[in-house]
């Protein structure tokens, strides 16, 4: 199962990266629930999903997304992520990073629920 998952949270990621729409929606069921953020309305069904998704490449470039160990409960699995980018209007670096919480069926992901924070700019080194 794990293996599985793997190939699910990793097949999200690549569609994220490229700006691939249909990539990343190709990993939900069709009655799929993608929540964004704890605080956000569900995004429900894959033309919900897609519609949310449909912008990013337009407003992210040099996207890099990577996920950690693979947590598993039954149809559950859980993992961290980081995803990093630039805007494309302003060139701004963004680095997001949070937690992925998912339920499966029949092989694709029928809820997702991240929880996230994003941190915008370049940072400040460490004062001596």
């Amino acid at each position: 199962m794990n293996g599985d998952y793997r190939a699910l949270i990793d097949a999200f990621g690549k569609g994220w990266e490229r700006g691939d729409v249909d990539a990343i929606c190709a990993v939900f069921s069709e009655d799929a629930v993608f929540l964004e953020t704890p605080f956000s309305a569900p995004d429900r069904g894959v033309a919900a999903i897609r519609a949310y998704w449909k912008d990013i490449p337009l407003y992210q470039a040099e996207t890099n997304f990577e996920s950690g160990e693979i947590y598993v409960a039954g149809p559950w699995f859980a993992t961290e992520f980081r995803c990093t980018f630039r805007r494309r209007r302003t060139g701004e670096p963004v680095d997001a990073r949070g937690s992925i919480f998912c339920e499966t069926r029949d092989g694709k992901i029928s809820e997702m629920r991240m929880y996230w924070h994003r941190y915008a700019g370049g940072k400040e080194e460490p004062k001596a």
